[in-house]
């Protein structure tokens, strides 16, 4: 045995939500191999003492955009087309492979702060972000995304972005036993055309990828679409096959119910990005109608400059009592559910249900340690209530993902963090930012 946590609270996140005080786990090659109320026989390589700590399965951020890091507190407050079209979308053309790659480190460093352990990422120069997984020691499914206008000529040998896609397949896909997936992306039905939809689809299913999306995110996006095809987005899309493959779907804001009904029989998983949802004012999704419609529904914390930051507990919180205001009901989405929502769900969206999601003897040991002792978790009358509406990814001491350590009390040592800001503050933000005029502020 490797590790040993001894004297921990565990919370499993199997189909009790069992909850373990003063447990411990073991973990050997990388998995989980023990867990009980007293010691195992083994001796342990090393002991870490869980008293006063809460040990559960790394959060899974099934929705984020890791490089626009670079681009946080740039633009806000601004309507969201508007925002995108005159300055993101901009910005993000000047990004370049070393500019990516230094702003995907500091979003895992961030992440790995906080307690993801895998991310389902959306970007461009999508080589960078997947040398940048591969040295962080975290998991991702990884996707090109890809946006296709009716002016542009389209064959998908020679598209740019299909070609940087097929790349990226060949050399990144299934990457250190499966660490790293590879996944096909539509960036959404407003940016592109049935051609761009035909061939991801044909080249998602024929080798066996999955597909990641925006979907009805704004009320304009989705009525445009009814507008201009008589079909609301997810009928369109349903349509060209596109959820013909294992798909995730960002945000599922203006949804319709026969859309849910539809995207629940497709087995489309909705990642709910609560905190970019409510900043960039694009509405609140129907998370209690997706999950009765039989969505597999998880969570997502878009790009850090949509949402502030890549804490996935502040998702989770948002997510409990975003439902609660919706449906004027406080039994709605409780805490154990929106929980479920960013470990076991996401696993599934993943695909990585088999391997992560749940503390149990044989999984992943994708674990992470919540420190309990601070004056905001005292007393704990419930250890899930806590995690939901108490405790934030700053409480997060330990985070493990195969059995490695990739973040412990402030350490990163997988990350050389300091190069890393020096790559952004000399090279990313001069070459993105160069005709910026403006004074930033402290």
């Amino acid at each position: 045995m490797d590790t040993l946590f001894s004297h921990v609270s565990v919370v499993t996140m199997d189909a009790r939500m069992s909850v373990w005080v003063d447990a411990f786990v073991g973990v050997t090659d990388g998995k989980i191999s023990y867990l009980g109320k007293k010691p195992p026989e083994e001796k342990p390589g090393k002991i870490i003492d869980g008293t006063g700590m809460v040990l559960l399965p790394g959060l899974i951020n099934c929705h984020t955009h890791l490089p626009m890091t670079l681009l946080r507190g740039y633009a806000d407050d601004l309507a969201l087309q508007a925002r995108l079209n005159d300055a993101i979308f901009p910005r993000e053309e000047r990004f370049d492979a070393r500019s990516v790659k230094a702003a995907a480190l500091l979003a895992i460093a961030e992440c790995l702060r906080f307690g993801v352990t895998s991310v389902s990422d959306m970007f461009d120069c999508t080589g960078a972000v997947a040398e940048a997984v591969a040295e962080s020691g975290i998991k991702a499914n990884l996707s090109r995304g890809t946006s296709m206008y009716l002016d542009d000529d389209f064959d998908f040998e020679t598209f740019p972005a299909c070609r940087e896609l097929v790349e990226l397949h060949e050399t990144w896909h299934n990457y250190d036993n499966g660490r790293i997936r590879v996944e096909c992306a539509i960036q959404g039905e407003y940016t592109s055309t049935y051609q761009l939809w035909d061939a991801l689809a044909e080249y998602a299913i024929n080798n066996g990828l999955g597909m990641q999306l925006h979907l009805s995110e704004t009320k304009a996006e989705h009525e445009e679409c009814i507008e201009k095809y008589g079909l609301t987005p997810a009928q369109l899309l349903d349509c060209h096959h596109v959820f013909d493959t294992r798909t995730v779907a960002a945000h599922c804001v203006h949804l319709a119910e026969e859309d849910m009904r539809l995207l629940a029989r497709r087995g489309v998983s909705a990642v709910h990005c609560p905190v970019s949802n409510l900043k960039l004012g694009s509405g609140c999704a129907d998370v209690m109608g997706m999950v009765k419609a039989g969505m597999n529904v998880c969570l997502g914390t878009d790009a850090a400059s949509c949402s502030g930051n890549l804490d996935l507990f502040r998702q989770i919180r948002a997510c409990a009592l975003m439902a609660k205001g919706k449906t004027g009901d406080p039994t709605a989405v409780p805490a154990a559910a929106a929980l479920m929502m960013a470990t076991v769900c996401g696993a599934k969206a993943q695909g990585r249900e088999k391997e992560c999601g749940q503390i149990a003897v044989g999984m992943d040991a994708d674990l992470i340690v919540l420190d309990f002792n601070q004056p905001h978790l005292i007393p704990c009358h419930n250890i899930v209530s806590n995690l939901v509406y108490a405790a934030s990814g700053h409480d997060v001491m330990l985070t493990m993902v195969r059995g490695k350590i990739l973040y412990f009390a402030g350490n990163y040592p997988t990350i050389d963090l300091g190069a890393v800001a020096q790559q952004l503050h000399d090279y990313a933000i001069p070459t993105v930012f160069a005709d910026d005029k403006k004074e930033p502020t402290a």
